[in-house]
């Protein structure tokens, strides 16, 4: 049963870390143009149905797949790379959180939103993905 939980813990981080390193692509192009411009409405309809269908959905399946692990396989809790692990995914938590809100602003036409910024933040799932995947793999302490 846990091997099984796990694959599909491991699709879900897969659809999740997918649709965060596009989300904030699509607000930057939704960015170059103005509310009501074709681009603006395509790329508004695109990242919702992308949160909807895609992102949201991949994360809380991400963290109930995650807690069955644990609680299949208490003994993960006794290890320090995991309470580094389980830290690390409350920050890209905190981060999807952090895009929908942007988003959201994107979406009203709200200033404020910098696109560079927004590139800037692009990169940080990928590297807390590749922390995370380390310390899963290796169990380096």
């Amino acid at each position: 049963m846990y091997e099984w939980v796990r694959a599909f813990h491991i699709i879900c981080v897969i659809a999740l870390m997918a649709s965060l390193l596009i989300y904030p692509r699509y607000k930057i192009h939704q960015l170059s143009s103005a509310p009501g411009e074709p681009l603006f409405e395509a790329m508004k309809k695109a990242s919702q149905q992308l949160r909807m269908i895609i992102m949201n959905p991949s994360l809380i399946l991400v963290w109930l797949l995650g807690l069955t692990m644990l609680w299949l396989n208490p003994g993960l809790l006794s290890q320090s790379w995991m309470h580094v692990k389980l830290l690390l995914v409350l920050i890209l938590s905190a981060l999807h959180g952090h895009f929908i809100s942007v988003g959201k602003k994107v979406d009203r036409g709200a200033d404020g939103v910098s696109v560079r910024r927004l590139r800037m933040m692009n990169e940080v799932p990928f590297v807390l993905m590749i922390a995370i995947v380390i310390l899963v793999v290796v169990e380096p302490f």
